[in-house]
């Protein structure tokens, strides 16, 4: 009797497949590359020069720090399975890193993905990674490479899961660590595009276990359909701030950046203030988007829990010199962002709380 011979794709790796996958990927990187990425053909690394060769175009760093972040989608990925739409979640995913390395002020550099996945879908992983392409295009930096891993024992078939990294790079005399904020600091509220990629564990109970509803229904109040408004991108605030930055190169204007994920507001921008600095935020500064308080209204959440769990339409804060906050928010708008002076930074214990 013959022995049965196993192989890898019997164990659920079709490695000829997986190259069809591989081969639609490089045309989805190179349309992110700048003169600062190096060829290596065949390597098992990206190569990336910290600064241009290029005297026109050098940055002349004096003494620069490298910023790193890491940062996945979440159960976001569960309404793309749903909605079948999964070129997106790969823009989530830089924007969800990108935002949290401009926040120290710096220059995007490359970015790295990680894709791990059930089983061998050419097709399937080509739009992940143009949403991640388009991301890195948007957020001004190279997709430098990745990886991408088949498996089946891991995974139920169809699932699949995205992390990214983000490299940047500060001079460490532009280094923003939020330790200049001083009362009579003034607080931005940069506008998010709706729920970005947290809290979605609680929208997934409200929406589909708890109302009943499909990613197809279409919800008046909204004037979209479930899965379009749940699957709407979460920005990417990179531009607007390096524009900001590179104006104010000589003068220390922007004390703070915080980005809005997991924890609100107050908790994401206490992060950033030195001991003694509280900051009040005036609740009805801002318009709270439609898709907040249709949830709200749906599973019959408290506020509070609202404003500890979403960004509410905030997605990033800039703590400001009181002289410059007027011109910085012309900037923003100049550059498509609505924007709003949303609170103050006065003395007192470190906290944030509504302005009474």
């Amino acid at each position: 009797m013959a022995m049965e011979k196993a192989t890898y794709k019997d164990a659920g790796v079709d490695l000829e497949v997986y190259q069809q996958s591989m081969a639609r990927l490089p045309r989805l990187m190179h349309r992110t590359f700048s003169p600062r990425v190096m060829k290596l053909d065949g390597g098992f690394a990206g190569l990336f020069r910290l600064d241009f060769q290029n005297q026109l175009f050098a940055r002349n760093y004096k003494d620069p720090i490298l910023v790193s972040g890491t940062d996945g989608v979440g159960t976001k990925l569960k309404v793309a399975q749903l909605t079948d739409i999964h070129s997106t979640v790969g823009i989530d995913l830089v924007a969800m890193c990108v935002n949290d390395v401009i926040c120290c002020g710096a220059e995007p550099l490359f970015f790295l993905d990680y894709i791990a996945m059930s089983h061998d879908d050419p097709t399937l992983l080509e739009q992940i990674v143009e949403g991640v392409s388009n991301g890195c295009l948007d957020g001004d930096m190279a997709l430098l490479g990745g990886e991408t891993a088949i498996m089946p024992d891991l995974y139920d078939r169809g699932d699949y899961d995205l992390a990214g990294f983000c490299v940047g790079v500060v001079d460490s005399n532009q280094l923003i660590d939020g330790n200049t904020i001083t009362s009579g600091d003034v607080v931005l509220g940069i506008a998010s595009d709706g729920l970005h990629s947290n809290g979605f564990s609680l929208v997934r109970k409200v929406v589909f276990e708890m109302a009943g509803l499909g990613v197809d229904d279409h919800i008046e109040q909204l004037q979209t359909t479930v899965g379009e408004s749940l699957m709407r991108p979460t920005r990417i605030y990179a531009r607007c701030v390096r524009k900001i930055l590179n104006h104010y190169k000589v003068k220390n204007v922007v004390h703070g950046i915080a980005h809005v994920t997991g924890g609100g507001l107050f908790e994401n921008l206490e992060r950033i203030l030195p001991k003694n600095a509280k900051v009040e935020i005036r609740r009805q500064s801002w318009p709270v988007p439609e898709v907040f308080q249709w949830i709200q209204q749906l599973g019959s959440v408290e506020e509070s829990e609202m404003d500890r769990v979403f960004n509410m339409g905030i997605g990033l804060v800039m703590v400001v010199s009181p002289y410059y906050a007027d011109a910085i928010s012309r900037m923003l708008h100049e550059e498509g962002f609505d924007c709003a002076q949303i609170g103050e930074v006065t003395d007192g214990p470190r906290g944030v709380s509504w302005k009474t």
